[in-house]
């Protein structure tokens, strides 16, 4: 049972501790009280005597000092809570009768230094002493508190620790000695406290730690040191502490030099690390060797926020480099202007990002691919003018998007479409243009069942000027938007134009359509040609060009004399081609790599396709290089009208003297020799090798 006893005049209030109202209250009446002392001591003597009674609470009176006598009927009382009593002075003896005391609570009081009447109770296990103001602790202000397993005394003016101070507390788990007077810990935590789970020391005035000043708090898992002046740690402080998991180290006055890697040592299990608003700043991102986490490989939880001065400016690309099993990362109003795109390379398991309050202006989508899990992203007052670099960012698992505050002006569809997950987005405070730019999103806000968007409705527009500060959602944009039904008509109409056009060019323009597509291919081999710029020159003195029906007087008649008789080297399909190639490659290969080309015509190559490529591969570099590298030879009589077809043919004709093959008894040696000459002139133009004038022009 719980009894509350409570004088006139004070109120039952909750307190931060978390103590509130009580099972029982017991409230005195303004009749009662000429004597409220005593009469609080017979209330108290009559409640002791209640058989079930374990807690009395006796806080808010006005009891002053604490006489032996006082609570010498509470015997069997388990907790005993004195709290906001003005205390000032208690009797060496005051819990002497309380046999099994567990809990003693003396906080919000005017003790300046801790009672006696709390030493030797060896079954105490909580004791709070906050909130009063204690300027000085000694050896033996603990005596034989064997027992004691939580002791608070923040909020005093203890000003230093003695090394013995905490010798016989074998069991404490918990030490809170926050918002004190701290200067040095004088070797307070280098003995005993083996069992000691947290420690806070927040709110002093600790200026440095040494090597090891920690190294016997072996259970440690929680340190709390944020709002120091810590400057200086010297390599190995943290040396024992093999179970911290969480270390906070904000608002002290550390720097880039603080957190090197030999500081942070010899915490193998730590989860969590805050060395916010301190004083750590780089000039550049330039790699850190080594870098400054490279130990804490199980840590999940950096923070990193709010670096004061010029704020961090950098963030080198190293960082991170360790952090493998790192989960959250909050880097918020670091002045940071841009991230190396491998920033985040070695934190893979990362969840939740915050890099909110910097002066990015732009991101890049290479930043996020090497953390896929990524699930929460912080990027308010950011100075963002797109979110486009989300596109592409590889982050198909982002349920929750902050981006107010920064300058976006549009948002498209593609940018959300590339968030499937999104959950939650914030996008308040931007300086939004209403047009059909932003219908697709403005349609989004209204119809998208998966993401609620905060203040949607309070959206305004900026642009433009005749539309500022109208709310978003009432810009009509009906207009903008198109019926499908009209994309169908106008794809459908354009394919059926394109249909129409391609067929008429093919039934009336159908060699001119070809020709011009293996021209094209032979203006790409001809450029691919002269970026080579091949010293040696050709392989072959003449290209060969005539259809498999006229193979056996190339085999007979012009193969035996030009490389038998005058020692040309020829290329011919059936020999020279490479197997496997295609055959246009081939043909251009064979034309390019040849210092002539001769054409052997008759009505079965006017016929043939494949020979129409060569003629027409050859007459491109005619015509574009200039030079004299085309010969044509005529096996038969063929008349003007059948060349038609082939205008290009009848343009060269024109255009240029040929050969004729003697007809039948007629003598060939004035043939070959007139040929023999037309391979020996030079790579000049037409008009400086008159070499076939006087033969036969059609």
């Amino acid at each position: 049972m719980t009894l509350k006893i409570t004088m006139p005049g004070k109120q039952n209030v909750f307190r931060e501790d978390g103590y509130g109202a009580a099972d029982c209250q017991l409230l005195i009446s303004p009749s009662e009280i000429a004597r409220p002392r005593q009469r609080l001591k017979a209330l108290t003597d009559i409640a002791c005597h209640i058989p079930t009674l374990s807690v009395l609470r006796l806080e808010y009176n006005n009891i002053g000092n604490l006489s032996e006598e006082f609570l010498q009927s509470c015997k069997h009382t388990t907790d005993v809570d004195i709290s906001d009593t003005g205390l000032t002075q208690l009797s060496d003896f005051s819990f002497r009768s309380i046999e099994q005391l567990s809990t003693l609570k003396l906080g919000h009081n005017r003790l300046s230094s801790v009672p006696k009447a709390t030493r030797n109770l060896t079954t105490l296990k909580i004791l709070d002493l906050s909130f009063n103001i204690i300027n000085k602790l000694g050896c033996s202000d603990f005596s034989n508190l064997t027992g004691l397993t939580q002791l608070f005394l923040f909020h005093n003016q203890i000003p230093n620790l003695p090394g013995c101070v905490f010798q016989d507390l074998k069991e404490l788990r918990i030490l809170k000695l926050g918002s004190n007077k701290i200067l040095t810990l004088n070797d307070a935590f280098m003995n005993g406290l083996h069992k000691l789970e947290t420690l806070n020391l927040a709110s002093n005035k600790l200026s440095s730690i040494r090597k090891g000043e920690f190294k016997s708090l072996t259970s440690l898992s929680n340190l709390f040191l944020f709002d120091n002046q810590i400057a200086s740690m010297e390599n190995g402080t943290f040396e024992g502490l093999v179970n911290l998991t969480e270390l906070k180290l904000a608002s002290n006055k550390i720097t880039q030099i603080g957190i090197r890697n030999t500081v942070l040592t010899g915490l193998p299990l730590l989860k969590s690390l805050d060395i916010s608003c301190n004083y750590i700043t780089y000039v550049n991102d330039d790699k850190l060797n080594p870098p400054p986490f490279s130990h804490l490989t199980s840590l999940e939880n950096l923070r990193i926020f709010s670096q004061r001065h010029k704020g961090l400016s950098h963030l080198p690309i190293n960082f991170l480099e360790g952090l493998k099993s790192l989960l959250s990362f909050q880097a918020g109003s670091l002045n940071i202007k841009e991230l190396h795109p491998d920033t985040f390379i070695p934190t893979p398991q990362l969840w939740f990002l915050d890099i909110s309050k910097n002066e990015f202006t732009a991101l890049t989508l290479k930043l996020f691919h090497p953390i896929p899990r990524l699930n929460s992203l912080y990027l308010s007052k950011a100075r963002l003018q797109s979110l486009d670099f989300l596109i592409g960012a590889n982050l198909s698992r982002v349920t929750f998007l902050q981006v107010s505050k920064n300058d976006i002006t549009v948002v498209n569809e593609t940018v959300l479409r590339s968030l499937p997950a999104l959950t939650y987005v914030d996008m308040q405070d931007n300086a939004f243009t209403c047009g059909c730019s932003d219908a697709w999103f403005v349609n989004w806000m209204e119809n998208d069942n998966q993401t609620q968007v905060v203040g949607a409705g309070e959206f305004t527009c900026n642009y433009p000027a005749d539309l500022k500060d109208t709310k978003l959602l009432d810009v009509e944009l009906q207009f903008c938007t198109v019926h499908f039904g009209l994309y169908c008509y106008i794809s459908t109409t354009t394919l059926i134009l394109l249909t129409l056009i391609a067929s008429f060019a093919y039934h009336f323009l159908k060699w001119q359509v070809v020709y011009g597509y293996y021209l094209f291919l032979a203006f790409l081999y001809d450029t691919k040609q002269r970026n080579k710029h091949t010293p040696h020159g050709c392989q072959y003195d003449a290209f060969i060009s005539y259809n498999a029906h006229d193979e056996p007087w190339v085999l007979r008649e012009l193969l035996p004399e030009l490389e038998g008789e005058q020692g040309w080297k020829l290329c011919l399909h059936h020999r020279d081609f490479q197997p496997g190639k295609p055959i246009i490659d081939n043909i251009m290969e064979g034309i390019y790599g040849s210092r002539k080309t001769i054409c052997v015509i008759s009505r079965r190559y006017l016929e043939s396709e494949w020979c129409s490529r060569e003629i027409q591969v050859a007459s491109f570099r005619l015509f574009d290089e200039q030079k004299d590298v085309l010969i044509l030879v005529f096996l038969e009589e063929i008349p003007t009208h059948q060349l038609s077809p082939y205008h290009r043919m009848r343009k060269l004709v024109k255009r240029r003297t040929y050969l004729s093959w003697p007809r039948a008894g007629e003598e060939t040696g004035v043939f070959w020799q007139q040929l023999r000459l037309a391979l020996e002139t030079k790579d000049g133009s037409s008009e400086e090798n008159p070499i076939l004038s006087g033969v036969q022009a059609l």
